[in-house]
């Protein structure tokens, strides 16, 4: 019997080990669980499977029982490989032999993600050598000492590399399986699925905001306001200047402050936050892509296509049809 009743939907395998987070095992099977059409379809399957199907220790008080073996992985469009409390323990940059095999059934070009630790399977596989990746800041250290072929970033919340992603830590990934999602399907269905969960369809920054450092003088002002404000004016050519202003900061200090928070610059921040607004245009209305750029405060067109082939790799026209579908109205400057 196949492990996934529904074989047209897109199939993700969660491959857990003993020791595994109940909540990054949670995390999965919520959020894709949540993504549905326009006609209100399931878009994808969820199946959990492990190596030896039966009662799996997590790192709470209590087991979840796995009835799924690895087959499930030769099945699979997307394989997730959750952490496990051995990772942390790990000394040995070596796979066990029932890992290494269960491995060997993904098919290729399938797509592969880890959340916080699971980052250590896939580089002990080898298959993050030269690729960029991330992995739990606190484990951050010992990743590079058992990998050093990784090119780890302890500072993002997940990394893209196309057919392999890696999530920061446990809270991130529902960052990274949105933005599966909204790879997938789009921004419309990904900010559903954010809704239903009541978490925010996009955070800002990186790990850097989360770890552990003095607590601030609270006389300390945020820079919350003023991003609140701009997300309601990013048609406006908006500046450093203006935002600082708006604060009663100097440039320099607004732009530390804003970094410590946020993560980014200002600048990028903008840049990300345009590019989302543009990508909600694209999808849900017909506005001519001069009009669209002008909303998400590019000004041109030609700013717009720039931004997207960057952030995205692909025209508006193109990412128009391909959350829309053949049947969207042509616009002009696309």
């Amino acid at each position: 019997m196949t492990a996934f009743p529904s074989p047209g939907r897109h199939q993700v395998a969660v491959l857990v080990r003993d020791g595994v987070l109940p909540m990054e095992l949670g995390i999965v099977h919520r959020l894709f669980g949540q993504a549905v059409s326009a006609g209100g379809d399931k878009l994808y399957e969820v199946v959990t499977c492990t190596l030896s199907p039966g009662e799996i220790r997590t790192d709470a008080d209590f087991g979840v029982t796995v009835s799924t073996g690895v087959d499930a992985l030769s099945e699979a469009d997307t394989v997730v490989i959750p952490a496990s409390t051995e990772d942390y323990e790990s000394t040995d940059a070596q796979l066990s032999g029932p890992l290494t095999e269960a491995l060997a059934r993904i098919r290729p070009g399938t797509r592969l993600a880890s959340i916080c630790t699971g980052s250590f399977v896939l580089a002990a596989a080898g298959l993050l050598d030269g690729r960029p990746a991330t992995t739990h800041w606190k484990s951050a250290e010992q990743f590079q000492a058992l990998f050093p072929l990784v090119e780890l970033d302890p500072d993002v919340l997940y990394t893209d590399d196309g057919d392999i992603l890696t999530a920061a830590g446990v809270a991130s990934g529902i960052d990274l399986c949105l933005h599966m999602i909204r790879c997938d399907h789009g921004s419309s269905v990904a900010n559903a699925v954010a809704r239903t969960t009541m978490v925010p369809p996009h955070r800002d920054g990186g790990q850097a905001q989360f770890i552990q450092r003095p607590v601030p003088d609270a006389r300390q002002l945020s820079t919350a306001a003023v991003r609140a404000w701009a997300l309601e004016h990013l048609d406006r050519p908006l500046t450093l200047c203006d935002l600082a202003a708006r604060e009663s900061m100097s440039k320099r200090t607004f732009t530390r402050r804003f970094r410590d928070e946020v993560g980014v610059s200002p600048g990028q921040w903008l840049a990300q936050q345009r590019v989302e607004r543009a990508r909600e245009l694209l999808e849900k209305t017909d506005l001519a892509v001069d009009r669209i750029a002008e909303d998400a405060g590019f000004g041109t067109a030609a700013s717009l296509r720039q931004h997207l082939q960057t952030s995205l790799g692909v025209s508006p026209s193109a990412y128009r049809r391909t959350f829309r579908g053949p049947a969207a109205s042509p616009s002009p400057a696309n």
